[in-house]
């Protein structure tokens, strides 16, 4: 398996609620590293860019509005096939259809509201890392 990069945010519902630690804890216990940990706080353009892949969709300015909430935790993780097992590992985006031991089905209390973001692939780790790098 290839060694592979992949971006994750915790939203501002798992920083508020002091869930980052036992979060990052996870990825770490499965081998990943942890690399560009950053707090951040989104302007709406930002949270909007960040999102554009869903601009068409119903629920796009509740995202907009949520992510740019309050500060949030971005990092890189960086480890053998990180997207998809970084995908797996958080669960269901909708948090009450997550599984029990993914991180939203542990925390996450909503649709919006469900603790973590991650890049569904290689061309959206690059787009989003540039958005908040960019910044």
């Amino acid at each position: 398996m290839a060694i592979e990069q992949t971006l994750i945010v915790i939203k501002p519902d798992g920083f508020k609620r002091q869930l980052t630690g036992k979060i990052l804890d996870r990825f770490e216990k499965k081998g990943f590293r942890i690399k560009n940990l950053k707090s951040y706080n989104f302007t709406k353009g930002k949270a909007e860019e960040f999102y554009s892949i869903h601009k068409e969709k119903s629920f796009f300015n509740e995202l907009v509005s949520f992510i740019s909430s309050g500060t949030v935790v971005v990092c890189v993780l960086e480890g053998e096939n990180a997207i998809n097992t970084v995908r797996i590992m958080i669960g269901s985006t909708k948090s009450f259809e997550a599984a029990p031991g993914t991180i939203r089905g542990d925390f996450g209390l909503g649709f919006t509201d469900n603790i973590i973001h991650a890049s569904d692939s290689y061309e959206s780790f690059i787009k989003e890392s540039r958005v908040i790098s960019s910044s």
